[in-house]
């Protein structure tokens, strides 16, 4: 009898001890597909066509030779896609989060973070494509008070000023990536978060006439 209490006893000790594994075993598992499916992307696009482009553009008429500034709203929105380039030292000393406008959705959602709509008509509260100039730093009601007037230069961007399109920073954009999690989307304006706007302002009051370039890869 005590023998057979013995054997019991043991099947049930073993029997915990493989249920306990299996649960562990299950979590890890469950963490890691989580992690996975949740992790950043590792998208790599080549930009030096742009980078060309851009210098060729400044040289052209007149700008900053020293830094530009590339937004792709190609990248959904929960990556960083605001990029300053140094044509100097050939690369990109900056990179951070940038909102887009909503268009027909919800101001401050996120429900175009994947296929941002795009247009330079008036009442659109849509981002345009195409090359800018920054202006005059002026006084702003978001993020740091603190706001850049953007000259559109092309076609698909002539309205900006009458727009009202300006670099700003908005408490609502994170500083880190938030992927699969889009950035909150406003009416059209560039909008950065306060840290990253702290060092683009600093950036912007000694560097004049810097070209921003908005692209769709």
């Amino acid at each position: 009898m005590k023998n057979m209490i013995f054997v019991i006893g043991l099947a049930v000790i073993l029997s915990c001890n493989q249920k306990d594994n299996k649960e562990i075993i299950v979590s890890k598992n469950e963490s890691k597909t989580e992690i996975m499916e949740k992790s950043t992307p590792r998208i790599e696009i080549n930009y030096s066509k742009f980078y060309k482009e851009a210098k060729e553009y400044t040289i052209k008429n007149n700008l900053n030779k020293d830094k530009f500034i590339l937004i792709d709203l190609g990248l959904h929105s929960g990556l960083k896609r605001f990029f300053i380039y140094d044509f100097k030292k050939n690369t990109i000393v900056k990179s951070c989060m940038v909102s887009h406008g909503c268009g027909d959705n919800q101001w401050g959602r996120t429900s175009s973070k994947e296929k941002v709509q795009i247009s330079n008509e008036f009442d659109s509260h849509c981002s345009s494509l195409g090359k800018y100039v920054i202006l005059d730093r002026g006084i702003s009601e978001w993020g740091i008070k603190v706001n850049y007037i953007l000259q559109g230069k092309d076609k698909t961007n002539s309205n900006a000023r009458n727009r009202a399109i300006v670099l700003h920073s908005w408490e609502a954009v994170s500083e880190n990536e938030v992927y699969p999690e889009g950035t909150p989307e406003g009416w059209g304006c560039p909008a950065v978060s306060n840290e990253s706007m702290k060092e683009i302002d600093e950036l912007l009051k000694t560097n004049k006439k810097v070209l921003m370039w908005v692209i769709k890869s």
